[in-house]
């Protein structure tokens, strides 16, 4: 595959690595302090988790990756406002932070930025590099089970933003309205009418003070509508944002604008009225190696931490997400696991990203379309893709509208991505576009959350027809009752002996019987023992499984006899009255079951 333009840059990318004495750069090292360090002392990284304050990353010894040349790019286009949308965890605050570092007026970044690829574009440094007034506000924090707890946490998020900003109300611009307005907001007790106008106030009083338009980084503005949406008051934050949003069009005191989310919301929807918008999203990007690791960078990593045999774990893990041109890592996940490697060079990789989020969009995704997206699913977990027509031009109450929304939220936010031409070499119908789950990570992450769905769907599923074969040692009525219910479940495996084990025991489980299993106790005894103390009966299993239709018969035979040969219900046979046992055997969704 060639290499478009924009990859073979960041393969040439700059990389850099701020220490506390020292810059260490590709190929050489150049002394903060007057002297350089050994290799060999730079193995032990600092590395950021959790980190999204740019100055603090690089002012604090940590490592960084430069990508600053994403500030070249944004003056390039210059559009009034440029929207971009990546998921979670993607580096988007700590980029926007680094924007805000290079344009505020009220910093001198010059030491910051020395010796990062924007650094090189000396005359573009002396025309923008803290030349502008700078408003930085990100929402990520907004949340609330109710409209009033979210909306309180909003105007805390202002009035902060107001509080870095006291200078404005000596400004000798400012009316007395504004001021007035002004010292609403930064109480934290603006009026509602006040709250959704105060992006435009700000950079307005801003534009008055320092004579200059002003340059507007909005970071992550749908979360407060996302919380809403799953918790109720979509509409009244809606129209709240709306109201912030304003700022964006026909604002006079705006030089640009930069606004990152997870979802493109339809223009229409909240961004009405917005003049030379520009969308960089993950189907349509210019911008892809700036938010994620590229292949280049995570090697120069594991190069500096000397990790480099922990490459084919991180790829299979972590790696896996395609925009626009480029293969991408998920930044989050590679930086906590190289975190957890120098603290313990044995550890294994897990899922980062659970641990961070609700995955409530998978749930409430299987919730809506049930069994009609079982197979589509199943495709997915065993590795394939499945070709499903994208709409970025989303809103969130209409998520849920049609099973084309669903599958378009799942790739917008990361949970599936674009199948690169070798994963999928048919040729797509027009608007069509090849999904498949990008790593270890979300493969897991989706095999939980479906788990979870089938252990929930089967104890809302009347299985008494079952437990009642099962007691009356009805094996045809267990067969007919078993093999209904695994028509119902979602194989994503390989159809492997410890999926029916698990499927087994939970379906007793699920209902409150005690249930013993060789899983837990051992070889040497049967593989399901299900106990029914209150009646002194107890039926036992043995299962096995077969890659033929036609072996069924001749397993259950198997599992019957293996249940003779080992006595497995001898040692009932003092403590309970009724001992049944049955042999069964798998075949994929299909089941016989055999009384002894």
């Amino acid at each position: 595959m060639s290499c478009s333009q924009n990859q073979i840059k960041a393969i040439s990318r700059v990389f850099l690595v701020r220490t506390r004495d020292s810059w260490y750069h590709k190929g050489k090292e150049k002394s903060v302090h007057g002297y350089v360090k050994g290799a060999a002392e730079m193995k032990k990284l600092n590395i950021p988790v959790g980190i999204s304050d740019f100055e603090k990353v690089r002012n604090g010894g940590f490592y960084y990756i430069d990508k600053s040349s994403l500030i070249t790019e944004i003056l390039r286009e210059k559009a009034e406002v440029t929207l971009i949308t990546r998921p979670r965890r993607f580096g988007k605050t700590l980029g926007m932070s680094m924007l805000e570092s290079f344009f505020d007026i009220r910093k001198d970044s010059k030491e910051v930025f020395d010796g990062l690829e924007i650094a090189e574009h000396q005359a573009l440094c002396d025309e923008w590099m803290n030349q502008y007034p700078t408003v930085f506000v990100s929402f990520r924090q907004v949340d609330g089970l109710d409209f009033t707890g979210a909306y309180d946490m909003l105007t805390m998020v202002i009035a902060d933003l107001y509080n870095k900003h006291l200078y404005l109300l000596d400004s000798k611009n400012a009316t007395e309205f504004q001021k007035t307005a002004f010292a609403h907001l930064a109480h934290g007790s603006g009026s509602v009418k006040e709250v959704k106008s105060s992006l435009m106030l700000l950079t307005t009083m801003m534009q008055g003070y320092y004579e200059k338009p002003v340059i507007l980084l909005i970071d992550e503005y749908d979360v407060p509508i996302a919380k809403a949406n799953n918790n109720g008051y979509y509409n009244e934050m809606l129209d709240v944002m709306k109201g912030l949003m304003q700022a964006l069009k026909d604002n006079q005191a705006l030089r640009f604008a930069v606004v990152t989310g997870c979802l493109k919301i339809a223009k229409e929807s909240i961004f009405t009225g917005t003049n030379n918008f520009v969308s960089d999203t993950i189907t349509n990007s210019r911008l892809s190696e700036y938010f994620g690791f590229v292949q280049s960078e995570v090697d120069q990593l594991l190069k500096d931490a000397d990790l480099t045999e922990q490459a084919d774990n991180i790829k299979k893990w972590y790696d896996g997400y395609h925009f626009g041109d480029f293969d991408v890592y998920c930044p989050w996940d590679v930086m906590n696991y190289m975190l957890e490697l120098q603290r313990d060079p044995k550890a294994k990789p897990i899922s980062y990203w659970k641990n961070t989020s609700d995955n409530a969009i998978i749930r409430s995704f299987i919730d809506y379309a049930g069994s009609t997206i079982t197979k589509k699913l199943e495709t997915l977990m065993a590795g394939g893709c499945i070709v499903q027509r994208v709409d970025e031009n989303l809103t969130y109450d209409y998520l849920h509208s049609s099973e084309d929304n669903l599958w378009s939220t799942l790739y917008l936010t990361g949970y599936l991505t674009k199948a690169r031409e070798d994963d999928y070499k048919d040729e797509l119908p027009d608007g069509m576009v090849a999904l498949m789950i990008p790593n270890a990570e979300i493969k897991e992450i989706f095999e939980t959350t479906v788990i979870k769905w089938f252990d929930d769907s089967t104890r809302k599923w009347n299985r008494n027809a079952l437990f009642d074969a099962v007691w009356n040692g009805d094996s045809e009525g267990v067969t007919k009752e078993m093999n209904v219910l695994l028509r119902r479940t979602i194989s994503y495996h390989d159809y492997r002996e410890d999926f029916y084990h698990a499927f087994l025991a939970g379906i007793f489980t699920g209902a409150g019987y005690m249930v013993d299993s060789n899983k837990e106790h051992g070889e040497g005894r049967s593989d399901v023992v299900v106990y029914d103390s209150i009646n002194a009966r107890v039926a036992i299993f043995e299962a096995k499984y077969t890659k033929v239709l036609e072996n069924l018969e001749s397993e259950c035979d198997i599992a019957l006899q293996q249940i003779d040969d080992r006595m497995y219900a001898k040692e009932y046979e003092d403590d309970y009255d009724q001992i049944l046992c049955y042999g069964i055997s798998f075949f994929k969704k299909r089941c016989m079951v055999k009384k002894k």
